[in-house]
């Protein structure tokens, strides 16, 4: 007796009943997996990383904690900022760990968040167009709001007293390239 294999209407044509158990079977268990210590590595997504011109920001000596240094970074109209936390950060360095950089502009509309940094939570925000907030200590990632992605992360490395940019961790709202042409001047 050779029977067609019953097919559900809903998931689709062609998805029988045993491929979703199956695929449903193996979405748990990954995610089951990633809770467990350890575990949680192998489930993660690689975050973007582009590796632009290394650029020297500013003197370790010279960074005040909790006081935002601005600067421009990949290119002459991308605002970013770097600020010295309490605690040890997301992809921070110096000698604490402390020390993380950020686009300066919402990954929801673009909206600015130049002078929004909050030193009681570790945050920016709230974004002025739909108030949405992100943890620094935490990769720039979302804590309340519209936006769906993290901050775009300045990646910086130390060399003696010397604080460097060299990368981004993300793509900056509204480009398909986190260099603008006329950000090349």
């Amino acid at each position: 007796m050779n029977q067609k294999p019953t097919t559900c209407s809903a998931l689709g044509d062609g998805m029988t009943r045993r491929s979703f158990l199956l695929h449903s079977g193996a979405a748990t268990v990954t995610i089951m997996l990633s809770g467990i210590p350890g575990m949680a590595k192998a489930a993660q997504i690689p975050a973007w990383v582009q590796t632009y011109e290394r650029v020297r920001l500013v003197r370790l000596s010279d960074i005040k904690r909790h006081t935002p240094i601005y600067f421009e970074y990949p290119d002459l109209s991308s605002s970013c900022f770097l600020v010295q936390m309490d605690g040890e950060a997301g992809s921070g360095v110096g000698p604490g760990k402390d020390i993380v950089a950020f686009h300066n502009n919402c990954t929801h509309m673009g909206g600015p968040l130049h002078g929004t940094y909050r030193q009681e939570y570790g945050a920016v925000g709230p974004c002025p167009f739909h108030l949405t907030s992100f943890d620094i200590r935490r990769h720039g990632m979302v804590i309340a709001g519209h936006a769906t992605e993290s901050l775009p992360q300045v990646v910086l490395e130390v060399e003696s007293d010397w604080v460097y940019a060299t990368a981004m961790m993300g793509l900056i709202y509204g480009r398909v390239a986190n260099i603008s042409e006329e950000g090349h001047e």
